[in-house]
């Protein structure tokens, strides 16, 4: 298997970049040998579902196509080597003609520009962004066995292009391991004379693996949005809202160790990596947290560590405890050694005090400390710039914190009915003067940031864009640190 998952980042121009010719050559050939023609086929089509999430199933039906053929004719024993490398050059010019059946992306026609290797491995290394929330949606299992007995071959492509494209942060082996079963269910199912019953128990041997395939793709997103300190950043305040009774010395290691395991997975070819780091990652947070609250400690009494973390993960904010006001970091602590630290303390502490403020928001907190720091101090008067900005933040902070707040707030307090009941009600008093059809417009798009944003698991990038469209500037004027 793991043979079958370097084949799949040749195509993906992971480890190939630099190699030439013959190394791809040879690997692509070496695997497809290996795997057979129809493995080889299933994984590519798994590969560039994930990596062209936006294309359409008669476009990665073309490229797949493409790529089987390739290989199935340049790698026959004594097929000369130039074969391959011919082939290729011919998919690369496809790829650039105007009426390309292939997937479309805005970064082609530079690559285009290129010429030989250089233009298969920019075509090669471009993607799609991810779905900011996943499409696929499991039908009946009427639905399914109907589709099934149609036409299997054509159910099993179409269904491995959709799933793949919806869940294309996943690590590799979690999709392939999720798809396997899945497609093994329906055919095993579909022919059974008790259905509903296989159905059924199938669902349940194959829920961990959903489960994983769910929340590696959440997480895997996320570190792919973030990078590793945010993302840190992004896990200690998603506890400290949980359990803000906790301090940064009892949240801070088990962040940190969620980012490493994150770091190590979401691009591993290891079978089990994120399986097998994550259950230890939780079963870290539970002999760590579970004596300390009791919603943890229910979450934790599971003996599935991977149903333990997607409970403890699920837990709503507690309420905001009352707490002294937050001390700011000197000057001096900012821009020594530990900075770094010593920002993420401060704004942990802000999070633990306004639970109903979510990962969103607190990301634009992060991003300006982040700014801030990397400004100042490296200006000729760091303490006249942090004091000036120090300043500028006082002001805007409150503003941010409570128009997040109140949003949020409201959102997790009250049915969506009411919520959107409340907002109309906020907005006639804001403006006073506004059309019924353009308050209409306005609710609907402030419920649809809210049922969007205000939760655990917001998709990172579009949320992070709406912020200030939805709660409008922190500042009255000028250059907002939060705008």
């Amino acid at each position: 298997m793991k043979a079958a998952l370097t084949l799949l980042l040749l195509f993906a121009a992971v480890h190939a970049e630099h190699r030439g010719k013959a190394y791809v050559r040879d690997k692509v050939c070496q695997e497809f040998k290996t795997l057979g023609k129809e493995n080889f086929r299933t994984l590519t089509i798994i590969a560039n579902s994930r990596k062209f999430s936006n294309a359409t199933f008669e476009e990665i039906s073309h490229l797949v196509h493409e790529i089987v053929s390739l290989a199935e004719t340049c790698c026959a024993e004594g097929t000369d080597p130039s074969c391959y490398d011919d082939g290729s050059s011919a998919l690369s010019a496809k790829s650039c003609g105007e009426d390309s059946p292939f997937p479309a992306h805005p970064g082609t026609a530079s690559c285009c520009t290129q010429e030989g290797l250089e233009q298969k491995l920019c075509l090669a290394a471009l993607r799609h962004p991810p779905q900011q929330l996943p499409r696929y949606l499991e039908p009946s299992n009427e639905e399914l066995c109907q589709a099934f007995k149609k036409d299997p071959k054509d159910f099993a492509d179409r269904f491995l292009h959709e799933y793949a494209s919806s869940y294309s942060q996943a690590p590799l082996p979690v999709l392939m391991g999720s798809t396997r079963t899945f497609l093994s269910m329906v055919s095993t199912c579909c022919i059974s004379p008790t259905p509903t019953t296989c159905f059924l128990k199938e669902k349940l041997e194959r829920k961990s693996l959903s489960l994983l395939t769910l929340m590696s793709n959440r997480v895997c997103s996320r570190f792919t949005a973030y990078g590793k300190d945010k993302v840190t950043f992004s896990y200690l305040t998603s506890l400290a809202q949980k359990m803000p009774s906790a301090s940064f010395e009892d949240l801070f290691p088990l962040a940190e160790d969620a980012a490493e395991v994150f770091s190590q997975c979401c691009d591993s070819v290891d079978e089990d990596c994120m399986q097998k780091k994550l259950s230890e990652h939780t079963a870290k947070a539970c002999g760590a947290l579970s004596a300390r609250d009791k919603r943890f400690a229910e979450c934790c009494e599971g003996k599935n560590l991977l149903q333990n973390y997607f409970c403890i993960s699920a837990l709503p904010p507690a309420p905001s405890p009352k707490l002294p006001a937050v001390q700011e970091p000197a000057n001096k602590q900012l821009c020594g050694e530990e900075g770094a630290r010593h920002a993420m303390r401060y704004l942990f502490e802000q999070a633990r005090r306004h639970t109903s403020v979510p990962d969103t928001f607190l990301g634009k907190l992060y991003d300006a400390s982040k700014t801030v720091r990397g400004e100042c101090c490296s200006a000729k008067d760091p303490s006249t710039c942090l004091d000036s900005k120090r300043q500028q933040m006082r002001q805007e902070l409150p503003h941010f914190l409570e128009k997040a707040g109140q949003l949020c707030g409201l959102y997790t307090e009250l049915n969506f009915l009411d919520f959107k009941k409340r907002l109309r009600e906020s907005l006639m008093r804001a403006m006073p003067d506004a059309s019924p059809e353009l308050l209409g417009q306005l609710v609907g798009q402030r419920a649809d940031f809210a049922s969007t944003c205000c939760g655990p698991n917001s998709p990172p990038l579009y949320c992070t864009s709406q912020v200030i469209s939805e709660l409008g500037e922190a500042c009255d004027s000028g250059s907002c640190l939060l705008g």
